[in-house]
């Protein structure tokens, strides 16, 4: 029996390759050495993202020659890392479509990103009665502050179901937003089914009933080109490991108007502007929200990340994805009882493919295949409550990347039709 996508026929395109892959290879070193005695194949990068060698050499050239505190010292050096910490943020703002720099927030990620949301917007502006809306395939970084704010609050926490075929349902999407919705908070692209949602209608839903909308874009802003002022959100975090960028570095944006009415998320030095025993005042824009040391190499180091997804281009980079994923689809759906998961059309998905062998457990599977060297995710990705719509105690994730080609898919495939002969299936 062939497998097939949600039971029904893939749609395959043949588009030949945008990006020089052999290339793009050779600017990561990881990907150079042998696991377990074979190539590397790695397929983790929902999780995170390998390093090109000069966003390596940015981080450490940094430390290397202007290593040194920012926003607070007078010498060369403190003057040096806070030019090149706000040249970040300056290209952070235009490479999400030229918002205000005022309007970029460095955090240490995507969940500190949208905590900082929850616990100063959230606080201020969700009350007993009011309704928070989310959907029911978000990551837990943007499910759990919002079941923490809505049982703290005694709001009601609204969601918007899932379809089989792995898309929002919005056939009640006016019966779920109400003129009691004050927030929405949806992911721009699933990491588990890789549904890309229609951000933009949802924001004009969400404002024509007079709420507020924040995107989580964690696994969209690497795969895709964004632009929030055309997306309509208010508030959208992301993370820089996801795109090739070091740990520890996140974004939120957020709608200069909004920021202003929010009290700071930490407290302590640099985001103050005067302070007494009696009274503090708060630092302006974005400064009011960066309290303390941030990571200031890996920042600076961010700025080359930007660098070089730009010179590959985004389009290019979509394209690239879309043609792999056609691929991949085609060859994983003629393994036989392979149940994928997420929508048929890849012109509305991105590359994390999740998929189960009903005779294998997702963890048996991602270790034989780590014996091969392929390295993919298993578990319930940090999305529960969609596990169980599925009806899934957890799934097997490849999801593909700008390094990853036809040889990395049929590694893939081949391993995974031995696994069933292992396991006697």
């Amino acid at each position: 029996m062939q497998a097939k996508l949600n039971n029904k026929e893939i749609i395959v395109k043949d588009n030949k390759d945008v990006l020089d892959i052999n290339q793009i290879k050779a600017d990561f070193p990881i990907l150079n050495q042998p696991i377990n005695n074979h190539r590397l194949v790695y397929l983790d990068n929902a999780a995170t993202t390998q390093k090109p060698k000069s966003v390596i050499d940015a981080q450490n050239e940094f430390y290397l020659t202007i290593n040194a505190n920012i926003h607070r010292g007078l010498h060369t050096l403190a003057e040096k890392a806070t030019n090149a910490y706000e040249k970040t943020r300056e290209h952070v703002a235009q490479f999400i479509g030229g918002v205000k720099t005022e309007e970029i927030i460095f955090t240490n990620g995507t969940t500190e990103a949208i905590n900082m949301v929850a616990y100063t917007w959230g606080e201020k502006n969700i009350n007993e009665g009011d309704e928070i809306v989310i959907t029911e395939m978000e990551h837990h970084a943007n499910l759990v502050p919002w079941v923490m704010l809505a049982k703290k609050k005694k709001a009601l926490l609204k969601r918007i179901p899932v379809t089989p075929s792995g898309y929002l349902d919005l056939s009640n999407i006016d019966k779920i937003i109400t003129s009691k919705t004050k927030l929405l908070a949806v992911t721009h692209m699933s990491n588990v089914l890789g549904t890309i949602n229609p951000i933009a209608e949802l924001a004009q839903l969400a404002h024509d009933k007079g709420a507020i909308i924040l995107g989580d874009g964690a696994q969209a802003v690497p795969h895709l080109p964004v632009d929030v002022k055309e997306l309509g959100v208010d508030f959208y975090a992301f993370s820089a490991h996801k795109m090739l960028g070091p740990t520890g570095v996140g974004v939120l944006y957020g709608k200069k108007e909004l920021l202003e009415t929010m009290p700071p998320f930490n407290m302590g030095g640099e985001m103050i502007d005067t302070v007494t025993f009696d009274n503090i005042t708060w630092a302006e824009l974005p400064h009011k929200f960066e309290a303390g040391t941030p990571n200031i190499a890996g920042v600076v180091a961010f700025d080359e990340t930007l660098h070089y997804l730009e010179k590959i281009g985004m389009e290019n980079i979509r394209q690239h994805e879309i043609t792999l994923l056609d691929y991949a689809l085609k060859q994983l759906t003629q393994i036989d009882g392979l149940e994928i998961q997420g929508p048929l059309e890849v012109t509305n998905r991105g590359g994390a493919i999740s998929f189960t062998d009903p005779k294998i457990h997702p963890h048996d599977i991602s270790t034989f295949l780590d014996s091969r060297g392929i390295a993919i995710r298993a578990g319930h990705h940090c999305a529960q409550p969609l596990m169980k719509i599925l009806q899934k105690v957890a799934t097997a994730r490849a999801s593909l990347y700008i390094y990853n080609d036809r040889n990395d898919i049929d590694a893939l495939v081949e391993a995974l039709k031995k696994m069933r002969k292992y396991f006697g299936v």
